[in-house]
């Protein structure tokens, strides 16, 4: 399917980004078929992950953060916070060790700079980890968004610490010049 045809299909399903056909390839290849209890989307705007989570798994809770404003979700509790402030918002904190699913598709500003955006992917990566690591219960589940770069095989040695299963995706509704990749790990 061509680039646009993604986009004409989320809106014509009502989504708010293409995006949501990556999370659901990923979810699909790694034939996930129960529901997921509590939810944790990190980096959220402008809210396809967490729109795709709630339509398909209802009972589901989500919890959304990011620094980006995101129009509400019936059914999505949304923070406007720093993931790196997240252990301070109480109704997530709460839930420590509580979360089924973290999903990130959290992504930097690019400069252009290989070098500067390498390490700021990487943080942001690292830090996705840390709260997978600090919020998911012990059979719990995370789909995090990347980029092909010298960071990567560090990434996913690190990922690999702290999950059996880690395994690389390209989802077909990634453009095909975008260095984006997506890791998945089950605990």
């Amino acid at each position: 399917m061509h680039s646009d045809n993604w986009t004409n299909k989320a809106k014509q399903m009502g989504y708010r980004s293409r995006a949501v056909f990556k999370l659901e390839e990923i979810l699909k290849k790694i034939n996930f078929k129960k529901n997921f209890n509590n939810v944790l989307d990190i980096g959220s705007a402008p809210g396809g992950w967490s729109q795709y989570i709630i339509k398909n798994f209802p009972k589901s809770k989500v919890y959304a953060v990011d620094i980006l404003d995101m129009e509400p979700i019936d059914g999505v509790l949304f923070f406007k916070e720093s993931i790196e402030e997240i252990d301070t918002i109480e109704p997530i904190n709460n839930l420590k060790r509580k979360f089924n699913l973290v999903i990130s598709d959290i992504a930097p500003n690019l400069s252009g700079i290989d070098a500067v955006d390498s390490e700021n992917i990487y943080i942001l990566n690292k830090l996705s980890l840390k709260i997978a690591n600090d919020y998911l219960d012990v059979n719990g589940l995370m789909v995090m968004k990347t980029f092909q770069n010298n960071m990567l095989k560090s990434l996913r040695k690190d990922m690999e610490l702290s999950f059996k299963i880690v395994q690389t995706y390209k989802p077909a509704a990634s453009r095909k010049q975008s260095g984006e990749i997506f890791l998945f790990g089950a605990k």
